[in-house]
């Protein structure tokens, strides 16, 4: 009987032990996620994809994101506008100048890294074109690996669809 009673005691401390080593890991991969998108005002090296409930990030919110058409890397009036809105900022300045092109999730995954490299290409030719110097600017693409929206639908991927303009 103390037999008994000592392997249910143990049973039982196991699988408190088991059920509390799954809670703290799932707190602990939500805060390495959080921690990603911190720094996301173009003052760090942090990038500007969405949350883990696929919030899109205050980045956008600043006006340095340039949106596409989808499968397109022309870039429209509207982002036009937006590069303009930054000019002055991005000609007088000294600083470093990040492209940063993404995709939607549509797509392989080496045809929309080079979707996005075409697209962040185009808001540096966009840039040089307006007196930005070209030693000042760098190209990256992340294709559809960093999406500022998570979910699937034309109203997340039109949020994926961009070039963001970090400034470092």
């Amino acid at each position: 009987m103390a037999h008994t009673k000592l392997r249910l005691s143990l049973a039982i401390v196991v699988a408190m032990t088991v059920l509390a080593g799954c809670s703290s890991n799932k707190n602990a991969d939500s805060g390495a996620n959080s921690g990603a998108n911190s720094g996301l005002n173009g003052s760090s090296s942090g990038s500007a994809y969405g949350d883990a409930n696929g919030n899109g990030s205050d980045y956008a919110q600043s006006g340095r994101v340039v949106y596409f058409d989808f499968d397109s890397y022309n870039i429209s009036a509207e982002g036009k506008a937006t590069v303009d809105r930054n000019l002055a900022t991005l000609k007088s300045g000294s600083q470093h100048i990040r492209l940063e092109g993404h995709a939607d999730e549509r797509g392989t995954r080496e045809y929309n890294l080079a979707l996005g490299e075409r697209r962040a290409n185009a808001v540096a030719q966009y840039l040089e074109a307006n007196g930005v110097s070209s030693s000042r600017i760098e190209t990256i693409s992340y294709g559809k690996e960093r999406p500022a929206d998570l979910g699937h639908d034309e109203a997340a991927w039109s949020k994926n669809r961009r070039v963001e303009i970090v400034l470092n």
